[in-house]
């Protein structure tokens, strides 16, 4: 069995700046964050919690089928997707609802998906979008996806080139319960043998929905990408800074050429796998303590206090985040149902004659139907 190493991680549980050993290595990276770039990390991360309890709110009353929420993997996600430069590709879950905020994606958007208002939520080739795929509501699918593209990367030249503007690394986000799929070991084969500019993010929160990690698997999941041949790490996952060092550095190593390596975020989910699960049932109070007592938010805005952080960038964020809760409720109950003609958007990357033709006959046989031919 491989060696096992300490998680990567930089901030202690009550916000001290005390780097392990396993994080050493991966200290340079953190050398270009600002004091700006740290009060942005617990912006995103404050909004997205806001975000979160709205959308949760908004489910229980109604507005919504479906809400899965990512409560306590903030970190996780701000980290990772703050460390991808523009050109990068991201694949995520249905959760990723912090990187999706990072990378420019309309919120709504994924509101609209789970009110069942859009069949895609958004148009991913959209440079506004920030190059951030759909989400994947089949378990483990968007890593073969997210490798398939990867490979394409490669064989597009985008790759070692040494020009910082055109080397693309991709990164795919799945959960530990996606570990026990066929299509998360199939992307490691085919990632491992294309050696593809690509970084697995793995965020175990602990669950595959009432199932613990422990019954999943017997060794830690950083050490099963080890055995397909792809270079692994555990980190802190409720360590922004930890998250975003870990990522930075391995996207940098993938868009050199050096091939794929796999992030282990140890995290937890503090809310139920979504809106229609109880995880009382499951989950210990002893469980859920210990991990509200790492909260990630809470965490770094001790480190951000200790760093001198003003009171007022607090007070000031609690109000932009209660305002885009605000704004996110007012424009959800706008929604209107899809047209039907819109589920023939995005099928192809470019206008194809097969969809085209289809759309035609949906207008005239709606047309028919109105004037009763």
């Amino acid at each position: 069995m491989a060696e096992r190493t300490p998680a990567v991680q930089f901030l202690s549980i009550d916000g001290k700046f005390a780097p392990n050993e396993a994080a050493e290595q991966y200290l340079p990276y953190l050398a270009d964050l600002t004091a700006s770039d740290h009060q942005q990390f617990y912006r995103d991360m404050a909004i997205t919690r806001r975000f979160d309890e709205e959308c949760t709110n908004l489910q229980r009353q109604g507005q919504m089928g479906l809400w899965p929420p990512s409560h306590g993997q903030e970190a996780a996600q701000v980290g990772s997707a703050r460390a991808a430069r523009p050109q990068d590709v991201l694949f995520p879950t249905y959760r990723e609802h912090a990187a999706a905020l990072v990378r420019g994606v309309d919120i709504l958007d994924i509101v609209s998906v789970m009110r069942g208002a859009s069949l895609g939520g958004w148009n991913p080739n959209d440079p506004k979008n920030g190059n951030f795929r759909n989400y994947t509501l089949v378990i483990g699918s968007q890593t073969l996806h997210a490798t398939g593209y990867a490979m394409g990367v490669a064989f597009d030249g985008a790759v070692g080139t040494g020009d910082p503007e055109i080397d693309t690394a991709v990164m795919v986000y799945f959960g530990d319960g996606s570990t026990s799929q066929g299509d998360v070991s199939e992307s490691f084969v085919f990632a491992a043998s294309n050696q593809t500019p690509q970084v697995f993010f793995l965020q175990n929160n602990h669950w595959a929905i009432s199932v613990p990690v422990s019954t999943q698997s017997r060794i830690p999941l950083y050490l099963r990408a080890q055995g397909f041949g792809i270079p692994s790490v555990q980190i802190d996952g409720n360590d922004v800074l930890a998250s975003y060092a870990a990522s930075k550095r391995h996207l940098d190593e993938a868009r050199s050429g050096e091939g794929p390596a796999m992030i282990e975020a140890l995290t937890y989910r503090i809310g139920a796998h979504t809106t229609s699960d109880d995880p009382t049932r499951y989950q210990t109070p002893e469980q859920l303590a210990y991990w509200v007592a790492r909260d990630p938010i809470i965490r770094f805005e001790s480190y951000l206090r200790s760093q001198g952080a003003p009171e007022q960038f607090f007070a000031d964020t609690v109000a932009e985040a209660n305002d885009f809760a605000a704004d996110l409720r007012h424009r959800t109950l706008a929604l209107e149902a899809p047209s039907l003609a819109s589920m023939f958007d995005n099928v192809y990357a470019e206008p194809h004659a097969l969809t085209t033709d289809q759309l035609a006959w949906l207008d005239a046989y709606e047309l028919s139907l109105r004037e009763g031919v």
